[in-house]
């Protein structure tokens, strides 16, 4: 498994370089970097959520759950310039290429925070989201990914709404199955490429 996927701090040298990717229709350039996820492409995930999301709410907390280099959360800002976007991720040199990412498009409302630290704040201000976007990273495993849900979802405002991306193959009809035993309402809200895309709230 890439280290990307459970490393804070990757051990492989930190090579970065500069794409330009179309990004939900706005050409974007970015700097990305060894030791994060799809470093030299966006990612087909990435690419059919963001393909098939509705536009995001205007104002409210929007979050890029497992954010790698930063593109849902260019994405989010694009489009709700007046929202908070957070992005999170465990990868340290992640935040740091989605916050220079953020700026470097002139975003001034995206926080880059480290995903332990970020949840910690949120629980103790009371603060709910109003939207997550994810590509999650599956191939932590069933365990890992499930907590992952159980840390995040339970934070959607009442109204709020989690747009998850999942391989066929990676198990997305499970996790469909699972969160709708732990009460979720969970909807496929397209299929393409062979990923799902899942439209859950609470």
């Amino acid at each position: 498994m890439s280290e990307h996927y459970f490393t804070a701090s990757p051990a492989t040298p930190a090579e970065e370089r500069s794409h330009v990717f179309e990004i939900r229709g706005r050409e974007h350039r970015v700097t990305t970097a060894s030791g994060v996820f799809s470093a030299d492409r966006l990612d087909k995930g990435t690419q059919v959520l963001l393909g098939h999301v509705p536009e995001p709410p205007e104002s409210g907390t929007l979050l890029d759950l497992g954010c790698g280099w930063g593109p849902i959360a260019l994405a989010l800002a694009d489009a709700a310039p007046a929202a908070t976007v957070l992005a999170t991720d465990v990868n340290e040199r992640s935040l740091v290429l989605a916050a220079r990412n953020a700026a470097d498009a002139g975003h001034k409302t995206v926080r880059a925070v480290e995903a332990g630290a970020l949840l910690t704040e949120l629980r103790e201000s009371g603060q709910r989201l109003d939207l997550i976007w994810s590509n999650p990273p599956v191939r932590v495993g069933k365990e890992a990914l499930h907590r992952l849900m159980l840390d995040w979802l339970p934070l959607l405002a009442e109204d709020g709404e989690a747009w998850l991306v999942v391989g066929k193959n990676l198990g997305a009809d499970s996790l469909t199955t699972w969160l709708g035993t732990q009460g979720y309402q969970v909807e496929r809200a397209a299929s393409s490429k062979g990923f799902r895309v899942l439209r859950v709230t609470r």
